[in-house]
C-alpha cells in the first residue's frame, strides 16, 4: 500500500507536465488522474485503517492517509472530474489542464500531510496553480483578482512559516503534535496561516471577492476543494490535540455565522454563493470529528452551484427574479440548494444531522442560528420563476449528473440519520427560513459594506486576527 500510495501522489504532477508533451491528449490524461483518486480515496473512507509513512525520520516529516483523509480525497476527485467534464468542449488549452491537475495533486498532498514543513510546499503549489488558473482569461480583472490573491496568500505562508520553525525550535520536529509543547507565538502564526488560506472567520475575507470574480469553473475549484486545503490541517490539529479543540470548534461557530450574516443580504448569485463557502466552512470546523462527510457533500453541492450560476442569465436576484429559468436548470438549481439547506433525501441532511449531533452545548445556538440563514439564503433561488429554454453549455450536464448524483450516493453514508425527530427539525428550519425570506429579507434592501474586503484592509485585519490568536492561545 505505501508504494501504491507514493504512486498516487507522483502521478498529478508527472500527468500534468506530461500533458505539454502530449498535447491532443490533454483532457483525457487530466481526468485519468481524477479516477485514480476517486478509487484511491473512496478505498480511504471504506478502510479504517491508518497508513503513515515517515519521508524523514529525525524532522518528524510524515504523511498519514486515513477515513479523514479519504472524504477530502474523495471531494477533491469529484469536484475536478467535474470541472473537467463541464469544461471538455470549452476549448480549454494544454496550459489550463496542466494547471487544474497540478493543483488537483498539490490539494491532496495537504489533506496526507502531518508535519508543517511538507504541509508549507504542497500550499505554495497550490498557491501558485490557483494565481495561474484565475489568471487565465487574462483580462484585466482576472489578472489584478489573481494577484490581489497570490499577495494574501503569501503574506499569510510567511506568517504560518515562521510559526513552523518555531515549533520545529521548541521540538526539533515539524509534526502536527509538536505544537503541544511549542510558544505560544507559534501557535498563533500557524493558525493565522491556516485560517486566512481556508477563509476562515474575518481573516478569510480575501474569498468573496476571489471565487465570485473567477471564471465559473475556477470558482467551483475554488469553493469545493482549494479552500478545504487550509480547513484540512485545522481539523487535524483539533483531532490530534485536545487543548486547540475548543479554539477550532469556536472559529467554526463564529464562521458560519459571519458568512450567512453576509448572505442572506446579498444581491449578487456568486457573491452569495462565496460567503456561503466562507460559512459552510465554519460548519467542518464546528465539528471535528465529522468534518470530513461535511466536506464531502459541500464540496458536491457548492461546485455544483457555482456552475449552475454561471449559466443563469444575470447574476443579479432583482433580474433573475424578472426572468424565467429553463425548468431544467432551476431542478438542478433546486436540488443542490435543499441539500446545503439539510433537506432530507440528499446527503447535506445526513451531514448537518450528523454536524448537529456532534456540537458542544454552547455551540448549539449559534450553528442552529447558522443552519437558519442557509435556508433564508437559499431561498432566493428556490422562489426563483423557471420556464424559459435551456441554453446550458455543452459540458454542463455531465458535470451535474456527477456532482448531484453524488449529492444522491452519498445520502447513504448516514442513513441512521432518518428518524422522525431528525427529518422534522431541518424541515422546520428550512419552512422558517422561507417564510422569513418571503415576509422580511426579500424586501430588505440593506447593502453590506465592503471595506473589509479592500486589498488594503487585509492586511491589517490580519495583524488584528494575530493579536486575537496570541491571546486565545495563552489562554
Amino acid at each position: 500500500m505505501n508504494m501504491i500510495t507514493i504512486i498516487w501522489i507522483a502521478l498529478p504532477f508527472f500527468m500534468g507536465f506530461g500533458i505539454y508533451l502530449l498535447p491532443r491528449f490533454d483532457r483525457w490524461l487530466a481526468l485519468v488522474v481524477t479516477l485514480a483518486a476517486f478509487g484511491y480515496g473512496l478505498q480511504r473512507v471504506l478502510d479504517p485503517s491508518s497508513l503513515t509513512l515517515e519521508l524523514l525520520d529525525h524532522f518528524g516529516v510524515t504523511l498519514v492517509v486515513d477515513s479523514l483523509s479519504g472524504y477530502f480525497i474523495l471531494t477533491n476527485a469529484l469536484v475536478t472530474a467535474a470541472v473537467l467534464l463541464y469544461c471538455w468542449r470549452s476549448g480549454k488549452t494544454a496550459f489550463f489542464y496542466t494547471q487544474t491537475i497540478i493543483l488537483h495533486g498539490s490539494v491532496n498532498a495537504t489533506f496526507i500531510c502531518a508535519d508543517f514543513m511538507s504541509l508549507y510546499v504542497a500550499l505554495e503549489v497550490m498557491g501558485i496553480a490557483s494565481f495561474l488558473l484565475i489568471s487565465y482569461p487574462r483580462t484585466d480583472r482576472s489578472i489584478w483578482i489573481a494577484l490581489r490573491y497570490i499577495f494574501v496568500s503569501n503574506t499569510a505562508m510567511l506568517f504560518y512559516l515562521i510559526g513552523a520553525v518555531l515549533v520545529y525550535q521548541a521540538n526539533h520536529s515539524f509534526g502536527f503534535a509538536g505544537l503541544q509543547g511549542a510558544p505560544t507565538e507559534a501557535i498563533a502564526l500557524i493558525f493565522l496561516g491556516l485560517l486566512t488560506k481556508g477563509g476562515i472567520f474575518v481573516s478569510g475575507l480575501w474569498l468573496p471577492l476571489t471565487h465570485s470574480e473567477a471564471d465559473t469553473p475556477i470558482s467551483a475549484l475554488l469553493s469545493g476543494v482549494v479552500v478545504k486545503a487550509g480547513v484540512f490541517p485545522l481539523v487535524r490539529c483539533a483531532l490530534m490535540l485536545e487543548e486547540l479543540d475548543p479554539m477550532v470548534r469556536l472559529f467554526g461557530v463564529a464562521t458560519a455565522l459571519l458568512g450567512v450574516g453576509y448572505a442572506v443580504f446579498e444581491k449578487d448569485t456568486k457573491r452569495m454563493l462565496a460567503f456561503h463557502t466562507v460559512s459552510q466552512l465554519g460548519f467542518v470546523l464546528a465539528a471535528p470529528e465529522v468534518g470530513g462527510f461535511y466536506a464531502l457533500t459541500h464540496g458536491l453541492v457548492k461546485s455544483s452551484l457555482f456552475l449552475i450560476a454561471g449559466n443563469l442569465p444575470s447574476r443579479n436576484f432583482k433580474e433573475l427574479q424578472q426572468m424565467k429559468i429553463p425548468t431544467s436548470i432551476w431542478i438542478a438549481l433546486a436540488m443542490a440548494s435543499f441539500s446545503i439547506s439539510g433537506f432530507p433525501l440528499l446527503s447535506g441532511f445526513g451531514a448537518k444531522v450528523l454536524t448537529m449531533k456532534n456540537l458542544l452545548p454552547w455551540q448549539v445556538i449559534g450553528m442552529n442560528l447558522a443552519a437558519l440563514g442557509t435556508g433564508i439564503s437559499f431561498a432566493k433561488f428556490i422562489f426563483l420563476p423557471h420556464a424559459g429554454e435551456e441554453k446550458a453549455k455543452p459540458g454542463f450536464w455531465p458535470a451535474m449528473i456527477l456532482l448531484l448524483g453524488g449529492l444522491v450516493a452519498a445520502n447513504g453514508v448516514y442513513y441512521q440519520a432518518y428518524t422522525f425527530a431528525n427529518v422534522v427539525k431541518p424541515l422546520v428550519t428550512i419552512g422558517l427560513g422561507w417564510l422569513a425570506y418571503l415576509f422580511i429579507f426579500q424586501k430588505v434592501k440593506i447593502k453590506p459594506s465592503r471595506i473589509v474586503e479592500q486589498f488594503e484592509h487585509l492586511i491589517g485585519v490580519m495583524s488584528l486576527m494575530l493579536i486575537l490568536l496570541f491571546w486565545m492561545a495563552l489562554a
